[in-house]
């Protein structure tokens, strides 16, 4: 049988945090291989490369990935400032992509389509531990070729698998029919898609930090032409809480973003119609129509030119059909992180920390780090992926001591309510909590700091 140590880590995704993994795993010396499906590095990264992220570079960086750029020449941007996306990207990722030690180990045009244990399939127990994982490769030609690895780092995000604009999961009547005057996610509106909104209706659908960037940017567009319309749905009635925490927010980019919202809504600037569900897609002329369920009964909206769904993303579970996977049954995360991040619960957009062992899977050297391992829960920071990654890349090779050594520091949102008291009292609890004195809430600190 074929001696798994000889074989490479395979890490799915060669963003922040697949390159993160990749860095933590070369500098413990373990092999690595890192399949990006995209044409380059971060490739999801650049399909928002104009917006502006709320943390600031120091928040944006893994240290593992720092030290081995650092010897390679670079520096650190100017760490208080913030970043786009393209930033990240060109004096981030790509250079650490160029590394020599990361280079010669990432694979781009490379889609991992399954993953599965060489020679049996998710039935089989006997030995399962013993065998390889084996991988189905597809490059851009189609050709399908199969590698083997020791283990697994699912890191491939969750932003190429968008949600439809409806409640339900699916999409909504008329939605595929009319896909021509839908955008999902943060199209560029200030930029080359430009010519698709300005002195047009358009209607934004969703109420995270994408929706608010998307209509900030479509507020600075209609400033030189009056004439454009901005429309606003979301399906909650809790503005407060959409709004975010304002300057009590740590990361005072972030608070800002929706206090800007509600300037530009209160100056009717942007309509706002709160509590309305999408149901259909309705062609009338050269617009669409929506139609939706609200406390009141159906109602119509529009018509309109453009539609832009901002209404999160889902991960993609097809290419691991095969293997033995604990998943939270509604979020799609992984277990055991499901009711430390269910925006049933909570909103503090805080979780404590945690590393390999909440982040493994019954199918042993398979782990699940990043956004996708959030499934569809919608807060995540990039300060939390980088120390999954720290965790699982000890774990695997077989530092355990720094495995279980998991610290996480995140600012708070400046939002902490909670539908459900959980059996601990609190809503952001980790088994071991250090809260500074005369703090309170339902995190118990600005910041909650942990290790175990």
């Amino acid at each position: 049988m074929t001696d798994l140590q000889n074989l490479p880590v395979a890490i799915i995704g060669a963003g922040p945090i697949g390159l993160a993994a990749a860095a933590n795993l070369v500098e413990r010396g373990v092999p690595v291989k890192v399949y990006e499906a995209g044409a380059t590095v971060g490739t999801n990264i650049l399909d928002w490369r104009h917006v502006r992220v709320f943390t600031t570079w120091e928040q944006n960086v893994d240290p593992a990935s720092c030290r081995l750029l650092q010897k390679n020449g670079w520096s650190l941007p100017r760490s208080n400032a913030l970043p786009t996306g393209g930033e990240l990207y060109d004096h981030y990722l790509r250079p650490l992509a160029q590394t020599p030690d990361l280079a010669a180990c990432i694979e781009t045009d490379a889609k991992v389509a399954a993953i599965t244990r060489l020679g049996i399939d998710k039935v089989v127990s006997k030995d399962r531990e013993a065998r390889p994982f084996r991988l189905q490769i597809t490059n851009r030609t189609g050709a399908i070729r199969h590698d083997l690895a020791r283990a697994v780092i699912d890191a491939s995000g969750t932003w190429t698998h968008q949600n439809p604009l409806g409640g339900s999961g699916l999409p909504v009547l008329g939605e595929t029919e009319n896909a021509a005057q839908i955008a999902y996610g943060m199209p560029d509106v200030l930029g080359p898609a430009r010519e698709h909104y300005a002195g047009k209706r358009v209607v934004v659908v969703g109420s995270g930090y994408s929706a608010i960037n998307v209509l900030l940017d479509l507020a600075q567009l209609a400033k030189a032409d009056p004439g454009m319309s901005i429309v606003w749905v979301v399906r909650s009635t809790d503005l407060g809480r959409i709004y975010g925490g304002g300057s009590a927010d740590q990361l005072p980019a972030r608070g800002a973003l929706g206090w800007h919202l509600k300037q530009l809504v209160e100056q009717n600037k942007i309509t706002c119609i709160t509590g309305f569900s999408t149901e259909a897609v309705t062609p009338q002329g050269d617009g669409v129509l929506l139609d939706g369920a609200t406390a009141a009964g159906h109602h119509q909206l529009g018509p309109f030119d453009r539609i832009v769904a901002v209404t999160g993303q889902r991960p993609d579970l097809t290419m691991t059909r095969e293997l033995r996977l604990d998943l939270d049954p509604w979020l799609e995360s992984v277990k055991e992180l499901g009711p430390l991040i269910d925006p049933n619960l909570h909103s503090c957009g805080s979780v404590p920390p945690h590393g390999h062992r909440e982040l493994s899977h019954p199918e042993h050297g398979f782990y699940t780090i990043g956004v996708k391992s959030y499934g569809r829960a919608p807060t995540f920071l990039l300060l939390t992926g980088y120390e999954q990654a720290r965790s699982v890349a000890a774990a695997i090779a077989g530092d355990m001591e720094a495995a279980d050594n998991v610290q996480l520091v995140l600012p708070e949102t400046g939002i902490c309510s909670t539908d459900a008291v959980m059996a601990d009292g609190g809503c952001c609890v980790a088994e071991v909590v250090t809260i500074p004195a005369g703090k309170s809430g339902c995190c118990g600190a600005a910041t909650v700091r942990a290790s175990r």
